[in-house]
């Protein structure tokens, strides 16, 4: 079969036979072997019978949610290539036939673009049309390199095969966002075909929470991009407070009629180390998600951590850590100069508070080093103990001792049963010299008696 159109559906009765009826008809009308699969989610209102009276085939799916929906009926189609799309008759599936051809092109995942195709009067909530559709897609470009322009069109299709192979876990509104996310980092040929939108054909509310999915679509695409959720916030942090701390480490500085001095310098040192401390949790991350495979394999984290070895990043926080330690050394000195009284902070936090930042990140780098090595423990496979060639030697050895005890089992029954026939054998010689001797005194005795007969 080359195609099967996958529907989710929950108490889509309105709408489920209309959506049915004109799939089949696409398919009669291009001479396309396919199927239409409902994947029902515990719909209480007859949707089912009515997708089976229209010609469909109904895949039960217990766990609840967009996403599970979407990926028990793609295990279930029996399809080369799958296309989705929502139950509620807002998408024209009379139009799948781009979508084919560019899977048959070689396409791994080929996407609608609503923006480009159409969206009719009152499809849309202006919310999701100016603002939630296109600053989520312009995030997910930013993030991932994605070219899509419409991440969350409903209405795409893909290869089977190429789909499953992504591992998709999401069950929710953001499943839709995790395929391009990962078909993207997976280098897969992605292509965007324009399609229309149509107010669906529901009487009752959609399935869709503005505020909550669109939060679980933006958190998701923050969680895959360690870069941008951590790294690139991480540097600018460090950055600022980089550049703050040395310009105030001084004395302070005035712009204008602005004058920045002590205080700025502790907020600039709390700069530091949250940056400090970000750029660490996204080597973590990324470390960690390569090796569960969420994320491909980076060849430049893969390099930062042959480099950061643990012996080295102890080494970078024994020398943070000195270098707090001699700053609180001559605070201490500072201290003593002014007779262990009190002292003018303008001058005693410019010692005291690079010291403290210096042994924060100390511990820090110590902390992420331990942390990185227990990592890559998973990651070390150690050589089997045995030689695959004397495994494979000793395997026949074994076959040859089994083939040998067999063969002397066989002999030994064989000399068993010839036993007894040999001694019966040997015995019949006896029994007729016997038999011929018996005879031979009977022929003498009659020759007697015939010898008698003739004296009388």
């Amino acid at each position: 079969m080359e195609l099967s159109v996958v529907m989710p559906c929950l108490n889509e009765a309105e709408t489920v036979e209309t959506c049915v009826r004109k799939t089949i008809a696409f398919f009669e009308d291009k001479g396309i072997d396919g199927e239409v699969v409902i994947a029902d989610n515990g719909s209480t209102d007859g949707s089912q019978q009515l997708a089976r009276d229209a010609g469909a085939r109904v895949v039960p799916v217990i766990d609840k949610g967009y996403g599970n929906a979407l990926m028990g009926g793609i295990r279930a189609a029996r399809g080369k290539y799958v296309a989705m799309g929502d139950a509620d008759d807002s998408y024209d599936f009379a139009t799948l036939g781009p979508f084919l051809d560019e899977l048959r092109d070689g396409a791994d995942l080929v996407m609608g673009n609503r923006f480009k195709g159409g969206i009719a009067d009152g499809a849309m909530p202006p919310l999701h049309r100016y603002l939630g559709n296109p600053v989520l897609s312009f995030v997910g470009r930013l993030f991932f390199g994605s070219k899509i322009g419409d991440f969350h069109c409903g209405l795409r299709a893909f290869d089977k095969d190429a789909i499953l192979r992504l591992g998709l876990q999401t069950g929710g509104m953001e499943f839709a966002s995790e395929m391009v996310v990962k078909a993207t980092l997976q280098g897969y040929d992605i292509r965007e075909v324009p399609t229309t939108l149509s107010p669906d054909g529901r009487t009752r509310a959609p399935h869709l929470n503005t505020w909550r999915d669109g939060w679980r679509h933006l958190r998701f695409l923050m969680l895959y991009s360690p870069r941008w959720l951590f790294l690139i916030p991480g540097l600018v942090f460090m950055t600022l407070g980089l550049i703050a701390g040395i310009a105030l480490s001084t004395g302070p500085v005035t712009v204008g009629e602005i004058a920045f001095d002590v205080d700025t310098l502790v907020g600039a040192s709390a700069a530091l180390v949250i940056g400090f401390q970000a750029v660490l949790f996204a080597l973590l991350t990324k470390v960690y998600a390569m090796q569960e495979g969420f994320l491909p394999h980076d060849r430049r984290v893969q390099r930062v951590i042959d480099w950061w070895s643990l012996e080295r990043g102890l080494l970078l926080g024994g020398l943070l850590a000195a270098a707090g330690l001699a700053g609180l050394v001559a605070s201490l000195l500072h201290w003593r100069v002014n007779s262990f009284g009190e002292l003018d902070p303008r001058h005693s936090l410019r010692i005291v508070v690079p010291a403290a930042t210096a042994l924060v990140m100390s511990f820090q780098a110590i902390f992420a080093s331990l942390f990185v090595s227990i990592l890559g423990i998973r990651r070390r496979q150690h050589p089997p103990l045995t030689d695959p060639a004397e495994e494979a030697a000793g395997v026949v050895d074994a076959a040859v001792r089994k083939v040998a005890a067999s063969e002397a089992e066989k002999a030994e029954r064989a000399e068993r049963g010839a036993g007894p026939e040999a001694g019966e054998a040997a015995a019949e010689p006896e029994k007729v010299p016997a038999a011929k001797a018996g005879a031979t005194a009977g022929a003498g005795d009659e020759d007697g008696d015939e010898d008698g007969a003739s004296a009388r």
